[in-house]
C-alpha cells in the first residue's frame, strides 16, 4: 500500500515511541511497591485481597505468595478431579468388568494387603522370639544361684529356716517361666540333655542308663539351657 506523509513515521518501533514519550514528558517517576506482609502502621497482617500495594500487579494465571501453600493448592486440584464411577474401586467393580486402570488398582491394593499381613506376622513372630530370649537370658543368669541352692540342700543347710523358704519360693517362681530341672536317674542316656563325664559297667542293662547326676541340667520349653552332667552305666 502507498504511504502518506513521512515514511520514517511508519518505521518507528514501539520501543522508540516509548523512549520519545519519556523524553517528551520528562523523567519518569519511580514506582514504589510495598510488599510487606505486616502493615508498619497498624501492625496487622495484610490479607491476600488487600495486601498488595498500589501499582503492583500479579502476572496473569499466578497468585501472590499468600494465596496458599502447596498443600492447599494440591487439595484444590484433587478436589476438582472427577473420577468416573466405572473406574472407582470403591464401587466394587469385579475384575474383568471394569477398566484396565481399575483392575490394576485393585490388584495393587490386594498385593499391598498381603504385604501388610505378612509384615504383621513377622513383627509378632519377632516380638515373641525377643520375649523368649529375654526370659532365657534371665534364667541363664540365675543358674549359678540354683547350683548353690542345690549344694546347700545336699549339705543339709536347707532343711528348715527362712533361707530354705526363700530358696523354695525362688525355684517355684522360676518354674512359672518354664524352667524345668533335668536330674532324673535310671533313665536312658540322651546326649541332647545329658553330658556323660564318667562311664561304668552296669548289670542287666540293655542301653546306656544315667546312674547318677553330678550337676543338674535345665531346660525351658524345648530349649536346653544346660545339659546335666551325669555318670552313665553301660551294658557289660
Amino acid at each position: 500500500m502507498p504511504h502518506h506523509g513521512n515514511e520514517e513515521e511508519h518505521n518507528t518501533s514501539p520501543r522508540e515511541e516509548h523512549l520519545q514519550d519519556q523524553q517528551g514528558n520528562g523523567r519518569q517517576e519511580p514506582v514504589i511497591r510495598d510488599n510487606r506482609k505486616v502493615d508498619p502502621v497498624t501492625g496487622q497482617a495484610r490479607h491476600p485481597e488487600g495486601g498488595q500495594a498500589e501499582g503492583s500487579q500479579s502476572a496473569p494465571g499466578t497468585g501472590s505468595e499468600d494465596d496458599g501453600d502447596a498443600l492447599a493448592q494440591a487439595e484444590e486440584i484433587l478436589n476438582g478431579i472427577e473420577v468416573p464411577a466405572e473406574e472407582s474401586v470403591a464401587q466394587g467393580v469385579p475384575a474383568g468388568t471394569g477398566s484396565a486402570e481399575a483392575v490394576e488398582l485393585k490388584n495393587d491394593l490386594l498385593r499391598l494387603q498381603a504385604e501388610y499381613v505378612n509384615y504383621r506376622k513377622r513383627v509378632e513372630r519377632d516380638r515373641a522370639v525377643a520375649g523368649e530370649m529375654a526370659v532365657i537370658g534371665v534364667l541363664n543368669s540365675l543358674l549359678p544361684v540354683l547350683d548353690d541352692i542345690d549344694a546347700a540342700r545336699q549339705h543339709g543347710d536347707l532343711t528348715d529356716g527362712p533361707f530354705a523358704a526363700i530358696a523354695t519360693k525362688l525355684e517355684n517362681a522360676l518354674k512359672t517361666y518354664g524352667l524345668v530341672r533335668i536330674d532324673e536317674t535310671g533313665v536312658e542316656f540322651d546326649p541332647t540333655i545329658h553330658e556323660a563325664l564318667i562311664q561304668q559297667p552296669g548289670e542287666d542293662l540293655e542301653v546306656d542308663t544315667v546312674s547318677q547326676v553330678l550337676r543338674s541340667g535345665y531346660k525351658s520349653g524345648d530349649r536346653v539351657l544346660r545339659a546335666a552332667q551325669v555318670i552313665v552305666a553301660v551294658p557289660a
